[in-house]
């Protein structure tokens, strides 16, 4: 039941942007505010440590911050930098409180991970974390000063595609970094 749940929250996530986008062409950001809180609720309830919770929470809060100074609608559409910003937390604190997090997630694979492995996890969790930085800036300036097209095209399809671009390279250097 839980695999389901955090499957239905990586779907909701992924089609967030177009959510939002086609929710404010026809309805107001304050009628769309209860499609945040349930996949907030979501997140909630498939997230299963601590820390996951309290970046959660500081996102819940950062969101209604957000939403009560600039407006609900911009408020909604936030909620993809807020997104980045969780996981820099969570990536750039496992930097500073070893493992890192690449390297938790490497040692699932490869319990006996070499020490070359444990240096080259930092540095792709280092990678990671700025590119968490440089999209959740994006995300926070399209959110804030772009149209609710270039918000969406940027955060329901460009965000994405760099993710994958990212995700791909570093899958190809570690191919080759290990042979």
């Amino acid at each position: 039941m839980k695999q389901l749940l955090k499957a239905v929250v990586i779907i909701l996530t992924i089609g967030y942007p177009f959510m939002v986008y086609w929710g404010l062409q026809h309805y107001s950001a304050v009628k769309l505010l209860p499609l945040l809180v349930i996949l907030l609720a979501l997140r909630w309830l498939a997230g299963n440590r601590p820390g996951e919770r309290r970046i959660l929470l500081a996102i819940i809060a950062t969101v209604l911050i957000v939403g009560f100074t600039w407006g609900h609608q911009i408020g909604l559409k936030f909620y993809p930098a807020l997104v980045n910003l969780g996981l820099l937390v969570l990536f750039a604190g496992s930097l500073l409180s070893p493992p890192s997090f690449v390297e938790r997630l490497a040692r699932l694979r490869e319990p006996e991970l070499s020490t070359a492995g444990v240096v080259y996890t930092r540095r792709v969790t280092l990678a990671w974390s700025i590119f968490f930085f440089i999209n959740g800036c994006l995300a926070a300036a399209t959110a804030l000063w772009a149209s609710d097209e270039t918000w969406l095209l940027y955060n329901g399809f460009i965000a994405y595609l760099l993710i994958g671009t990212l995700a791909a390279g570093e899958w190809l250097l570690r191919q080759r970094v290990m042979h």
